[in-house]
């Protein structure tokens, strides 16, 4: 099986790991893969010869009722980021990169220090100067050096692309997001007859790795239709939901809803985000937390970030429907 990796906007092929963006057009890169879909999940991944596993994927699927629920933040950090941190990693370490940065205060941070240890690679990750919390103390246990930037987000990332160490985005890196297929692969095996997959939507990693590895099987025969993809998103931070429904939309100064993962309010992949949902839902900050109530009453305790699929599951008439939980609510406390 061979890939390339190219632009998925302009179709240059990326010339070498130190360009982040094309340099042409300034969009993202992506993963193509070249070959039917193979059971020996690991054979849809060539590029990649030794695998830093952390025990990552084959999550259950539980029926609950009418609803099936995908335990993802049951991955080794507690998140569903695990996907993709195992793939660029992997990566990383293959071609010998010994220094990254990234930034995140959250899942993804925790993800990366954790596969980071694990491959001997030194991650400093850039976060937020009021970051603090249990996802940040998460980092911190995997060794992972903290570095605190004032300022925006933006200068977050700023700072953590200017640090001189090789930047590991989990947004950008198109390892990373590739790793995200697996996510669609296990839904599919696990129930081939799911009409809807729900997910909650901030940076759109989650959904364009879910869109690719869909795709991937489509093309390959083993679906005959392609799963909608069903994004949620709350009233703070709706980028998707407001392109998808041609409705205006202004980022507050500050994201502080409780669903504190979702916070995405400009997603630099909005272009190809848009080309992957087939419905996007909003959900109030109340109807978080009642379907947090909920699920953890059905003995599911999620981030009040993945509760948002459960929410948003109400608003939209569904047929047969798959809702990915995406964090542990162990990270809430």
């Amino acid at each position: 099986m061979e890939f390339t990796v190219k632009c998925s906007r302009c179709g240059r092929e990326r010339e070498n790991i130190y360009e982040i963006t094309c340099p042409r057009c300034g969009g993202p890169f992506k993963v193509e893969i070249m070959g039917d879909y193979t059971p020996e999940v690991r054979e849809n991944f060539p590029y990649l010869r030794e695998w830093v596993s952390l025990g990552e994927g084959n999550t259950p699927l539980l029926k609950v009722g009418k609803l099936r629920f995908k335990l993802d933040f049951l991955n080794p950090t507690g998140s569903y980021k695990d996907r993709g941190s195992v793939t660029l990693i992997s990566y990383l370490k293959q071609v010998g990169i010994k220094d990254i940065s990234e930034d995140s205060s959250g899942n993804a941070g925790a993800s990366i220090s954790a596969y980071s240890a694990a491959a001997g690679i030194n991650a400093t990750i850039f976060v937020p100067e009021n970051a603090k919390g249990s996802k940040l103390r998460q980092i911190e246990s995997y060794g992972a050096k903290v570095v605190k930037v004032k300022g925006s987000r933006d200068d977050v990332m700023k700072a953590a692309m200017g640090s001189g160490k090789y930047y590991a985005s989990h947004i950008l890196q198109p390892f990373f997001r590739d790793g995200i297929r697996t996510l669609a692969y296990e839904i599919i095996s696990q129930y081939k007859d799911t009409r809807e997959i729900v997910i909650p939507v901030s940076a759109g990693t989650l959904l364009l790795g879910l869109y690719e590895g869909l795709t991937h099987l489509l093309r390959s025969g083993i679906i005959e239709e392609k799963p909608k993809i069903i994004a949620v998103q709350t009233e703070q931070v709706m980028p998707l939901c407001a392109s998808f429904h041609k409705i205006p939309y202004t980022p507050p100064e500050k994201v502080d809803s409780i669903a504190d993962a979702l916070v995405s309010t400009q997603p630099v992949l909005l272009p190809e985000m848009m080309k992957a949902i087939d419905e996007c839902v909003v959900v109030k900050e109340e109807e978080i937390l009642r379907s947090w109530k909920d699920l953890a009453r059905m003995g599911l305790l999620v981030e009040y970030s993945s509760a948002t699929v459960l929410a948003g599951s109400e608003k939209v008439d569904l047929q047969d429907p798959v809702l990915v939980l995406t964090g542990s609510g162990l990270k809430t406390f």
